[in-house]
C-alpha cells in the first residue's frame, strides 16, 4: 500500500525550544523519528519545518525536508502547506508522525494509513488501546476517544469519558469492569483533498477548550476512523511515549530503549511492518533456549 509519511518539526517549541535538534543515541530527534518512520514501509519521508538548521540536519542523515512558514496555528496545518507543495494527489493518503516520539512503533504507522484506506468515507484515521491504568482514566494530559458501534470517533476528550457513574460515586479505587476507556494516540492518517481543505474550516469552541484540534474536523462533520490497537500496551511504563523534557533522566531512558534496539535493523521493522515476518512475542516470552528481550531481530531469534 503506497502512502507518504509527514513530520511537523517547529523548532520554537513552547516546553522545549529546539527540540527537533536534541541529541538522542548520536543523532538528532527528529532523525530517529524519521527512521522509524522510514521503517514502517512509507513510500517516502518528509520533514516539514519552519528552520533551516532542521532541514539541514535531516538532509545530513539523508531525509528529505521541506521549509514552511512560522506561523501556523497547528501542526496540521502545516502538513497542508507541506502536501500542496509536495503535489501530492488529493486521493493520496498522508500519515502525520509526530516528531517527538522516536520509539513510535513503525508497524502502527502502516496500520492507521491501512485503516484509512479500508473505511473511505472517513476523512482521517487515528489509533488508540484500552485503559487499564487508574492514574491514566483521571489524568487531564491522557487524551481519551470514545467510538460507535463500527470504530468511528464520537469525541475526544482530556475528561475521563465515558463516565462510570454508579461505580465512580461508590468508589474511584479502580475502573470496572467493561468500561470501554480508550487513550487516542496523536498518529494520523489524512486523504490529501481533506488536508488542502483543513486550513479553511473554522475553528470550533469544543476544539479550544479542550486544546484539541481533532475536534474541529468532527464538529464540520468529517469521520474519523480509529484502529484500536494493543501496541502501545507493550511499551514499559518506564520509557517514555515522547520526549516531553530536555531531562537528563529522559533522554537517557530514550537513548538506552533506542540502543537495545540495535540488533534489530530497519528492514526488519519493515518486513514485520508488511506482515510479512514473525510478529515479536511478549516480554518475557521463552524463545527456544532464550528468552526473547524486547527489540530483538526477528530474524536472530
Amino acid at each position: 500500500m503506497s502512502f507518504t509519511v509527514l513530520i511537523p518539526a517547529r523548532y520554537a517549541s513552547t516546553r522545549l525550544p529546539g527540540k527537533p535538534l536534541m541529541d538522542i543515541a548520536g543523532k538528532p530527534l527528529v532523525v530517529r523519528v524519521a527512521e522509524r518512520a522510514q521503517a514502517s514501509g512509507a513510500d517516502r519521508i518528509v520533514i516539514a519545518t519552519d528552520d533551516e538548521r532542521i532541514r539541514a540536519a535531516a538532509e545530513q542523515h539523508g531525509f528529505d525536508a521541506i521549509l514552511t512558514r512560522a506561523n501556523h496555528a497547528t501542526g496540521t496545518d502545516r502538513l497542508a502547506e507541506a502536501a500542496v507543495a509536495l503535489e501530492l494527489d488529493d486521493k493520496a493518503i498522508v500519515v502525520n508522525v509526530q516528531g517527538d516520539e522516536p520509539l513510535l512503533e513503525p508497524a502502527l504507522i502502516r496500520e492507521v494509513a491501512d485503516e484509512l484506506r479500508s473505511h473511505g468515507d472517513a476523512s482521517i484515521a487515528t489509533a488508540c488501546h484500552p485503559i487499564d491504568d487508574l492514574q491514566e482514566a483521571f489524568n487531564p494530559n491522557v487524551v481519551k476517544v470514545v467510538l460507535d458501534h463500527a470504530g468511528y470517533a464520537l469525541y475526544f476528550s482530556r475528561a475521563t469519558i465515558p463516565w462510570a457513574r454508579d461505580a465512580f460515586a461508590a468508589k474511584r479505587d479502580k475502573l470496572p469492569l467493561g468500561l470501554p476507556l480508550y487513550r487516542h494516540y496523536g498518529l494520523y492518517a489524512y486523504r490529501v483533498g481533506f488536508l488542502r481543505h483543513y486550513p479553511s474550516l473554522t475553528s470550533a469552541q469544543i476544539e479550544r477548550f479542550e486544546a484539541l484540534e481533532q475536534l474541529r474536523a468532527l464538529w464540520h462533520g468529517h469521520r474519523i476512523v480509529v484502529r484500536i490497537s494493543p501496541r502501545e500496551r507493550r511499551r514499559p511504563a518506564s520509557i517514555p511515549r515522547k520526549i516531553w523534557t530536555g531531562s537528563g533522566h529522559c533522554m537517557r531512558r530514550t537513548s538506552r530503549a533506542l540502543e537495545e534496539e540495535k540488533i534489530c535493523d530497519s528492514s526488519c521493522w519493515a518486513r514485520r511492518a508488511r506482515g510479512r515476518g514473525p510478529r515479536p512475542p511478549s516480554s518475557g516470552t521463552l524463545t527456544g533456549s532464550r528468552r526473547y528481550r524486547p527489540g530483538t531481530c526477528c530474524a536472530q531469534r
